[in-house]
């Protein structure tokens, strides 16, 4: 899979990128925001504000865990995210 590094160079730094491709990086597991924060060196602000134009394009789904914790997991059934993860596997094909 395309690497965070060659994101960068192709789009920038940004926070959501760098969000989306954390994401990407496991699609099929459940994160909490801290743990994006973490893994991204973002702070949980960041992450928040970041995160919510991803679940609003249904990129990113948000599920509720008890009464004040939430995972977010990317949305593998999203047409979005298909057309997102299909070109990251192709700029992966094309550098070789």
């Amino acid at each position: 899979m395309i690497s965070m590094d060659q994101i960068e160079r192709i789009f920038g730094k940004t926070a959501q990128m760098k969000v989306l491709m954390n994401l990407i990086e496991r699609p099929n597991e459940a994160t909490y925001l801290a743990g994006i924060a973490e893994e991204t060196g973002l702070s949980h602000s960041s992450v928040s504000r970041v995160i919510t134009p991803l679940i609003a394009l249904g990129i990113v789904i948000e599920k509720p865990l008890g009464k004040n914790m939430r995972i977010f997991q990317l949305n593998t059934e999203s047409e979005i995210t298909g057309a997102i993860l299909n070109f990251c596997s192709k700029i992966d094909q094309i550098k070789g």
